[in-house]
């Protein structure tokens, strides 16, 4: 990786240097690269991830659900579900369960959050399963089996599930929080099929935690994620470059 390239010369270069706060930095950047960037989540476990083993698995040819960027990728192609979470949760479900079904029951609770599912969730479990089947028609199609929904890569390839170090119990916010867009409550509220208080007290959890943080006041306000001290390794997950 570039990063560990620029980190090896960045190192003795600050110790030559002989300047205390240098070298801190420099060391701290280090260990910061070095720590776990995500976790690969499988039928049979899950493993921290270095931000390599991170490239090295997008290199690798596989589909991954991507819960670090809310995405679906394979290669260079990318689909991103930051701003469908419904979607997305689906997504995660069949990529969890892959290469099995994920059962209707089990594929309600994730995306509804309910516990008791009658018909009409089952029409609109139908509904967004058939979103997420044309969103995801470049990369997987999605079968329905006798239990539920399968996931079925294009290509003869495996799918992993790419999630954070540790997990936020409003990940669901900070899914949409994550385009780095300005939300307004009630277009979280929308978003998520949720009430405007339910959304409020997620937000106001992660301001306290300093997850979140918002500008304006009144109708004029609005909800952002702070800008991160140092370095966020989930930021620094490769990316695609798209060519111009």
């Amino acid at each position: 990786m570039a990063s560990d390239l620029a980190l090896a010369r960045a190192v003795p270069a600050a110790r030559r240097a002989g300047i205390r706060a240098d070298v801190a930095e420099v060391e701290q950047a280090a260990r910061t690269l070095d720590a776990p960037a995500a976790r690969l989540l499988a039928r049979a476990g899950e493993r921290l991830l270095r931000l390599d083993e991170v490239e090295a698995l997008f290199d690798s040819g596989t589909l991954v659900v991507d819960a670090c960027r809310y995405a679906v990728r394979r290669a260079g192609t990318v689909v991103p579900l930051a701003r469908r979470p419904v979607l997305f949760a689906l997504a995660r479900a069949l990529g969890e369960a892959w290469p099995a079904d994920a059962p209707r029951n089990a594929l309600i609770a994730r995306a509804f959050r309910i516990r008791m599912a009658d018909d009409t969730h089952r029409a609109r479990l139908r509904v967004e399963i058939g979103r997420l089947r044309k969103a995801l028609e470049p990369l997987a199609g999605i079968d329905a089996t006798p239990g539920g929904f399968a996931l079925q890569p294009r290509q003869r390839c495996g799918v992993a599930v790419l999630a954070q170090p540790v997990e936020d119990r409003h990940a669901c916010v900070l899914a949409l929080l994550a385009d780095g867009q300005p939300w307004s409550t009630s277009a979280l509220a929308l978003a998520m099929g949720a009430s405007q208080r339910t959304v409020q007290r997620a937000l106001e959890s992660l301001a306290a935690a300093g997850k979140a943080r918002a500008f304006g006041s009144g109708r004029a306000r609005r909800w952002v994620t702070p800008p991160v001290p140092g370095f966020a390794t989930t930021l620094l997950l490769p990316v695609p470059i798209a060519d111009d």
